[in-house]
């Protein structure tokens, strides 16, 4: 909204009006607005919170300090909800097709994650929202997404060239002039980090077109549905989720700018796409809220995210990768969340296959999802295959230890574009 505001001002030649059309200026207060409204707005809604008695219920399992996180009040995904929309709104251009599937998914996935919260607090239902219908509302989002991106006219690239000189070395990277719907995406360590759905489909001859945005659609869904799941169950220690999504997001966001700048697209060698600067608007003010959020939620947390955040935390980054075509990097970008969901896959098939096969289950963790088993004492009677560490690692350090993983992961996620 102030886009068009400071627009207007600079056409009547308004001293200084012009600096909002920068990218860069829009996204540095985007990043200040959501730091400044998650901190503010953060106190009055925790006090509510604490008001309705919306508290924590905390099953004992057995873990070092948890039964002290009972009636710490939860929902707080709020906060990052609000801090993240006011921004965007406020700072980025509303005619942008991507910055609007952006506000639907955050609006989305926080309603998903505010009614399963509701349940579980007001409705004193542990299960919360039956699984059911998140997978349904998930796929919905997956579904809408890869649709809007296959029907919108103003879902286009320019794809990348390569100029090759001596010895087959490629010299300079140029873009097509003109601008076309694609499913391609960016892949790492491939020559020209390009590829391609519709070579996962040849088979269908004439109906090859129709076919390869099937796949995508699919590929979407998956993707929506993995990653919002993986940051739901990485939600389990003060300020493990929120950090974590945050340095995913200042990957995310300077992967964005670089597919939007025609010059780091070349360096990149990425395809170039044309709107994709406002993203960078909006991930600024998704770091600015969850940062802003840290001050409540990490250790000891005064508030937890609830579903309200994590799932639309894992969302936002899985629909923001598909977004700029590098879906394909989230296994490496989202490395913590991927783990997190991997341990918990493995434990309970073990558990099963164990107590069908000997008649008593099994673990191979001490205790699932990952960042829990840092928090079980070794030995002492626990049916796991891997006991270390023995002693009870204190949950700062878990917390603190996945960020600096998180980081080198985001780092290699950027570098592997240039390993090939």
């Amino acid at each position: 909204m102030l886009y068009y505001l400071f627009n207007y001002l600079d056409q009547i030649d308004l001293p200084g009006a012009g600096v909002f059309k920068y990218v860069s200026f829009r996204s540095g207060l985007a990043f200040l607005l959501s730091l400044i409204i998650s901190t503010t707005i953060g106190r009055h809604i925790i006090d509510k919170l604490q008001q309705l008695q919306v508290g924590e219920v905390v099953r004992n399992l057995g873990l070092e300090g948890q039964m002290k996180k009972t009636g710490t009040p939860t929902m707080g995904g709020v906060i990052i909800i609000i801090a993240i929309l006011l921004p965007t709104i406020l700072c980025a251009r509303l005619d942008n097709i991507y910055v609007w599937l952006m506000l639907f998914t955050t609006v989305w996935l926080g309603s998903l994650g505010f009614a399963d919260d509701y349940i579980k607090v007001f409705k004193k239902n542990k299960e919360g929202l039956h699984g059911r219908f998140k997978i349904i509302a998930q796929v919905g989002l997956g579904f809408i997404v890869g649709m809007v991106l296959f029907l919108s006219p103003d879902v286009v690239i320019r794809e990348n060239i390569e100029v090759k000189g001596a010895e087959d070395r490629v010299e300079t990277v140029n873009f097509n002039p003109n601008e076309t719907k694609s499913t391609k995406t960016t892949i790492p360590f491939l020559k020209n980090n390009n590829f391609d759905y519709t070579s996962l489909v040849e088979w269908t001859g004439k109906y090859k077109a129709e076919a390869t945005w099937i796949v995508f659609v699919l590929m979407t869904i998956l993707v929506v549905a993995a990653v919002s799941n993986g940051a739901n169950l990485t939600d389990g220690l003060d300020g493990l989720a929120a950090g974590s999504s945050a340095i995913i997001g200042v990957a995310l966001g300077i992967l964005a700018y670089m597919s939007s700048h025609a010059e780091f697209a070349s360096f990149l060698n990425i395809m170039f796409i044309p709107g994709a600067e406002e993203l960078v608007i909006f991930m600024a003010a998704f770091i600015g809220a969850t940062v802003g959020f840290l001050w409540y939620n990490a250790f000891p947390a005064q508030v937890f995210m609830g579903d309200t955040g994590s799932l639309t935390l894992g969302g936002i980054i899985a629909v923001f990768a598909i977004i700029i075509r590098k879906e394909l990097l989230i296994p490496i970008l989202c490395g913590i969340f991927l783990v997190e969901s991997v341990s918990v896959m493995m434990q309970v098939a073990y558990f099963k296959y164990t107590k069908k096969k000997y008649g008593q289950g099994k673990r191979i963790f001490k205790m699932t999802p990952l960042h829990h088993h840092f928090q079980k004492p070794g030995m002492a009677g626990i049916e796991a295959l891997l006991q270390k560490p023995y002693n009870i690692v204190p949950e700062s350090k878990i917390v603190v230890r996945f960020w600096l993983i998180g980081i080198i992961l985001a780092v290699v996620t950027i570098v592997t574009l240039k390993v090939r």
